[in-house]
């Protein structure tokens, strides 16, 4: 086994850090796209492959199956297989990957989410002569939106680590840092990997979180309203008579 630091070797060389922060940069860049396209690619699908599926309840097991299926191919393998057709080097070959690894997440996401509307709630939008489509884009979507951003804020999570595996063809974005400090024995670009890779997903998932908040507004309101009644409950000025 290679020791993480050898004899003498500091875990972070700061120096090293400051002259490739260019590179650093470039990586973390590389990083960034490639695990925003596949997860934009694979809502796109997702979307209207949930709809589907809530729409006509019986195609929704087999469409499950294909996705749980797809997310069960090894990335290695699918790698290989695309080499020949997007070239070793590409990033096109790390994303088509994890674009399709996103269904499993995002298509139960939407059937969830959009089995979570209430049925008087739909009743309601079809009394006051919402149609189909304007029923879905006005109600039945915002409603489901706190279930679909939860399997994206996981999806997104997911990629921004499995990039890392494209290192392994020669462009894994942030990944390429383990590669080369594993091969040289050199801790510091390992570790500068490791913290890049958490703070990337940490901030993901906080703009994740503050975009579900900007498109469910009354989810705020509610959680004011109940802060106050709480607090008025608890109110001092609250006596038994």
């Amino acid at each position: 086994m290679i020791p993480l630091v050898t004899e003498g070797e500091p875990l972070v060389r700061w120096d090293w850090i400051g002259r490739n922060l260019g590179e650093i940069g470039s990586l973390l860049a590389d990083h960034v796209l490639m695990s925003v396209v596949p997860i934009l690619a694979g809502l796109a699908v997702a979307l209207p492959a949930g709809l589907a599926c809530a729409r006509w309840r019986r195609i929704y097991p087999p469409v499950l199956g294909v996705t749980n299926a797809l997310y069960a191919l090894p990335a290695i393998a699918v790698f290989i297989m695309l080499i020949p057709f997007t070239g070793i080097g590409s990033r096109t070959t790390v994303m088509i990957p994890l674009a399709l690894y996103t269904l499993s997440v995002l298509v139960p996401s939407v059937v969830d989410g959009l089995a979570a509307v209430p049925d008087h709630v739909r009743q309601a939008a079809v009394a006051i002569g919402f149609g189909p489509v304007r029923r879905l884009v006005r109600v039945e979507l915002p409603i489901a939106v706190p279930v679909v951003m939860a399997g994206l804020r996981v999806a997104t999570v997911s990629n921004i680590s499995l990039v890392s595996v494209g290192a392994l063809i020669g462009v894994g974005g942030l990944g390429d840092l383990f590669t080369d400090g594993f091969n040289r024995d050199f801790p510091t670009p390992i570790v500068v990997g490791i913290v890049l890779t958490i703070a990337l997903a940490l901030v993901a998932d906080g703009l994740l979180l503050a975009v579900q908040r900007l498109l469910t507004p009354w989810a705020r309101a509610g959680a004011r309203d109940a802060r106050a009644s709480r607090a008025r409950l608890a109110s001092p000025e609250r006596t038994a008579p």
